[in-house]
């Protein structure tokens, strides 16, 4: 690919294709612990806070990784960061198979989420660099691995869950992720030209000065609202089979709702992209915000199974978009040589409010006896997502985003 303009090519649509591809097999990860939880809780007689550990841990690996990781793409590039991934994550899946406790296993899953970190901030940050045009759209189509990922491999691990047990559903993730995340990062080893970075520098520097704010500034500012809307949303999809079976509904109900939110998540993402690349990533992250606040009220007053199939499908729809416009909003107005350290930064803090509101949804549980206060903090936290976000649009002089 050297001296030829990669935006918007043939192969940028076919590297995005595969990347998609990585991200769904890769980012089950941090969504096993998730099916397998109420298993957990019954193996171990944990609280259900102590079985919402493990999901802590592979969050803030997932968190810190994919910070480390984004380092190692921007200056060896995202096919050695996601061979060691996917060795990472292997190893991780067959160390929590001969955990003999709660606490072990956490230790196991925070090298889970390391690996499986690749999957999501890195590839993100490397399409990225792909596409000018058309950006929002293959960001968004790489984020949805994410979600394709926990709404796909749930579905299909019910069945081995319910049959063989929670150690079988990791044996076949182990083999998975070896199988299939190897052969397809060799596909991506193409860099793309020095003289595209120039570009994207350039552009990113005038929108940067237009908001009055430092790279460092915005992008702590973009890290405040990053955990602030995740403790929000790891209300639902973390607990939500856990809250099923607290209901009588059981597990694989639980698991089915969460499919339908991911899936609706997936398609919010795509949406989302497309608008992203007209009213650029802050106008994007805060409507999504803000149906994000809106469809967690509908949580409270509705608990009946159908009530609780359509108001996961919504919320899925409503927030899908939220943390792909977190890394648009950096390249928008960062260095493009610092794309995968920034964009792994943010997206850090994202996942790490997505580790402590799945942790702080199950210690209110444990408090109060009920989900209903755990739903209201997660509302209050997504106001403070939507006041910072307010406040970074009226410090933006630009109304128009300028294409990078």
């Amino acid at each position: 690919m050297s001296g030829v303009a990669p935006h918007d090519s043939r192969y940028a649509w076919l590297r995005l294709c595969v990347s998609l591809a990585i991200a769904t097999v890769l980012n089950v990860g941090i969504w096993a612990i998730v099916v397998v939880m109420p298993a957990i809780e019954a193996e171990f007689g944990a609280t259900r806070a102590g079985a919402a550990l493990p999901y802590t841990a592979v969050m803030i690996g997932f968190g810190v990784g994919n910070l480390l990781m984004g380092r190692v793409v921007d200056r060896f590039g995202i096919t050695l960061a996601l061979i060691g991934a996917a060795v990472m994550a292997t190893l991780a899946y067959v160390w929590s198979m001969a955990a003999g406790s709660v606490l072990m296993m956490s230790v196991a899953h925070l090298v889970l989420g390391l690996g499986t970190a690749a999957g999501f901030g890195p590839l993100i940050a490397d399409i990225s660099h792909w596409f000018d045009r058309r950006r929002g759209i293959a960001v968004a189509i790489v984020a949805s691995g994410n979600y394709l990922s926990g709404a796909l491999w749930p579905a299909l691990l019910a069945d081995v869950l319910a049959d063989s047990g929670w150690r079988a559903v990791y044996t076949l993730l182990a083999i998975s992720t070896l199988v299939l995340v190897l052969p397809l990062a060799l596909l991506l080893r193409a860099r793309v030209p020095e003289a595209a970075h120039e570009m994207a520098q350039a552009s990113a520097a005038a929108r940067a000065h237009a908001t009055g704010l430092s790279p460092r500034a915005l992008t702590w500012l973009l890290g405040a609202a990053g955990v602030a809307c995740c403790v929000a949303m790891s209300m639902p999809q973390v607990h939500i089979v856990a809250y099923c079976v607290g209901l009588g509904y059981g597990p694989a109900v639980g698991a089915q709702m969460l499919s339908l939110m991911l899936l609706g998540g997936v398609a919010s993402r795509i949406v989302s992209g497309l608008v992203a690349d007209r009213l650029g990533g802050v106008r994007t992250l805060l409507i999504g915000s803000a149906l994000q606040g809106l469809a967690l009220f509908f949580y409270l007053p509705f608990d009946g199974m159908m009530s609780l199939y359509v108001v996961s499908t919504i919320f899925g729809l409503a927030q899908g978009g939220i943390v792909p416009s977190y890394a648009l909003i950096v390249r928008e107005y960062m260095p493009a040589r610092e794309a995968g350290a920034r964009v792994g930064f943010v997206l850090m803090m994202t996942i790490l409010g997505m580790a402590l509101g799945g942790w702080l949804s199950g210690w209110i549980f444990d408090i109060t006896g009920s989900y209903r206060m755990a739903f209201l903090n997660g509302i209050a936290w997504n106001g403070l997502n939507i006041a910072i976000m307010l406040w970074l649009l009226s410090r933006t002089r630009t109304r128009t985003p300028v294409p990078a």
